[in-house]
């Protein structure tokens, strides 16, 4: 479930403008967002992005899935997941629509192997005990280099762990490779008992998708103040490139993790973070990550995403 704008800013800012009158009727108006600890709720008052003319109501979660069974239930108005849960949530028919992409990194999401390990490629892991998280960035970049190495989930031992159970089986010794993401990585590779078999870097696309609920993008009131937020996200990720230094401090307090495990993910992240428009290429790459769960029997080979995107807010 981690700065500064492209030539896209303008299509951003232009959102902004065209809401500013809109806005001021809103007054009164409660946007429900659906973020994880350490994103929105710290970094907006962090880049001072906070003083919105709407209230704002943060609810946290532990997965965008979770996220998008919230919003689709009618209980949030805006949140953000990755595309996997994008594709499943296309499949089930959810009420929810991808308004933005956030481009994001993809190096903090790697297979690691004990440091010892004799296994030097994935085609290695034929046989091995490899944990995972299912419907997860990791189930689908685990896939796709076993693909790439000319094996299948089935030349494997899959086993579905969250991070946490992940975490001990892994320091255990019950695992010989662990398909994981995040600070897991930092505080394993920090123990000195593991080594990283390879990052995500050339298959997950790097686009976390920004997403609100239908009723909320028709709603008179709701629809401005999503599209203020938005581009205050954006520009509160331009600021975070440009002072790392504040940013690692107050993420790394505010998620309970060492100071240094933030600074190594924002010293290597594989790109700067920064808000754009939803594209053809975005939608693209949505389709591929549900054709390629498709093809393994996770979803209907009929998974179409394109009616999950809306391209009209910003």
């Amino acid at each position: 479930m981690a700065k500064a704008f492209t030539r896209r800013t303008a299509l951003a800012l232009g959102a902004v403008t065209l809401a500013t009158p809109y806005i001021v009727r809103a007054a009164g108006v409660s946007l429900r967002v659906g973020t994880f600890r350490g994103q929105d709720a710290t970094l907006l008052p962090l880049a001072g992005e906070a003083a919105t003319p709407y209230s704002v109501q943060y609810f946290y979660f532990n997965s965008g899935q979770v996220i998008i069974e919230a919003m689709n239930a009618g209980a949030l108005d805006y949140g953000g997941w990755s595309e996997i849960p994008q594709a499943f949530a296309a499949a089930s028919g959810a009420k929810v629509r991808a308004v933005a992409v956030l481009k994001g990194d993809v190096n903090d999401q790697v297979v690691l192997v004990p440091k010892a390990s004799p296994v030097t490629d994935i085609a290695g892991l034929k046989g091995k005990r490899v944990g995972y998280v299912r419907a997860t960035t990791s189930h689908y970049y685990l896939l796709r280099m076993l693909w790439q190495a000319g094996l299948n989930f089935s030349d494997i031992q899959a086993i579905n762990l969250d991070p946490t159970d992940g975490a001990a089986a892994f320091a255990a010794g019950d695992l010989d490779a662990w398909a994981i993401y995040g600070y897991a990585i930092e505080e394993a590779l920090a123990a000195d008992h593991a080594r990283v078999l390879r990052t995500a870097n050339g298959i997950l696309s790097g686009n976390y998708l920004l997403g609100a609920a239908p009723a909320a993008l028709s709603d008179p009131g709701l629809r401005p103040a999503l599209a203020d937020y938005v581009a205050r996200v954006g520009r509160a990720y331009a600021w975070s490139e440009t002072h790392k230094s504040e940013w690692e401090t107050a993420l790394a307090a505010t998620i309970q993790v060492r100071p240094e495990y933030v600074r190594a993910q924002l010293e290597h992240e594989s790109q700067p973070e920064r808000v754009v428009p939803v594209d053809e290429a975005a939608i693209a790459s949505a389709q591929a990550v549900a054709d390629t769960f498709a093809k393994v029997g996770l979803l209907p080979s009929s998974t179409n995403v394109r009616d999950y995107f809306d391209t009209t807010l910003i």
